[in-house]
């Protein structure tokens, strides 16, 4: 079976082998991605994060259900926290999405995020890459929902949701820094809880000052568990898409390859250094730097100064 042309007709055995492939780090998987790059970059790409308990995995059924209803394909990531015992994910995202597994149009992928910070996996960039040469037209990217650590997300979307429920109370500050500062569209779910109005207001309030009179991101509502405000949050999402020009668009996906470039860079420069400097030396370089013998800039150089003698032709 060649893997690369039963992605692009879509075949969803052949996404999930090639999404195992770049989460195991096979050096299959780099030639795989080369083959299907040129079917890449189609699909408009949705970064959904949030506080865990924010209903981050109720929306996206509910968002599933509202984009299959208009004819969309759909792809979605939901990376999940690692096990501590297998490294493997927890398929709860997956289980509350069960009921779309047997839509052909259809594909949804728990990854383990594996320690990786930023609230997404390693892999997720080269799973996009996938789902999109598979054809996917709208790919939602579910986070793992740890906290601020979660804006790694906006180097892979075209647009980022934020969640907040009401209850955050103060904790809405806590959020500036970070996640307020990230969102395209912010979504306020569970949306009838008496408290709404006052968390609308104060993150309006916020918005306001924060952004000091120009044009602040939406705010939708929604009570995800009953499927109220998904339609409207899918046209304000549609609406923002189309408002970009040309030239906005096309520098948002530069931006995002960018990023790719620099991680994929990152990741070969380590694999190189893995590779040329063995275990029980890198144990006596951090036995010397516990030592207070060397300092760990000098042993960095150290190694690259090695690297630079490399032939790498």
């Amino acid at each position: 079976m060649d893997l690369a042309q039963e992605i692009i007709k879509g075949n969803t055995r052949a996404i999930g082998q090639a999404i195992s492939l770049v989460e195991n780090n096979k050096k299959a998987a780099q030639e795989l991605i080369k083959k299907i790059f040129p079917y890449t970059g189609e699909s408009l790409v949705v970064g959904i994060t949030g506080t865990p308990g924010s209903g981050k995995s109720t929306l996206v059924n509910q968002m599933i259900s509202c984009l299959r209803k208009n004819g969309k394909k759909v792809g979605v990531v939901a990376v999940d926290p690692s096990s501590p015992f297998s490294g493997g994910a927890i398929l709860g995202d997956r289980i509350r999405m069960m009921q779309h597994s047997v839509d052909p149009e259809i594909f949804i992928r728990s990854m383990a995020a594996r320690g990786h910070l930023g609230g997404v996996a390693k892999a997720t960039g080269e799973a996009i890459a996938i789902l999109e040469a598979a054809g996917k037209n709208l790919i939602l990217v579910e986070t793992v929902g740890v906290g601020q650590d979660e804006v790694e997300v906006v180097k892979l979307a075209d647009v980022v949701l934020v969640i907040l429920i009401p209850g955050a109370g103060d904790e809405i500050q806590t959020f500036k820094a970070g996640l307020m500062e990230i969102a395209d569209i912010f979504v306020l779910n569970k949306a009838d809880s008496p408290e709404a109005e006052k968390i609308e207001n104060q993150l309006m309030a916020m918005l306001e000052m924060g952004y000091g009179g120009k044009e602040t991101p939406p705010v939708v509502k929604t009570v995800a568990t009953e499927g109220e405000g998904v339609e409207q949050l899918i046209s304000e999402i549609s609406r923002l898409v189309a408002s970009k020009n040309q030239e906005s668009r096309s520098a948002r996906k530069k931006r995002l390859i960018s990023w790719m470039l620099r991680d994929i860079i990152g990741e070969k420069i380590y694999q190189i250094v893995t590779q040329n400097v063995q275990d029980s030396e890198f144990e006596r370089y951090v036995e010397k730097i516990y030592k207070k013998e060397v300092d760990p800039y000098t042993i960095a150089d150290k190694i690259v100064s090695r690297l630079k003698k490399l032939d790498f032709s």
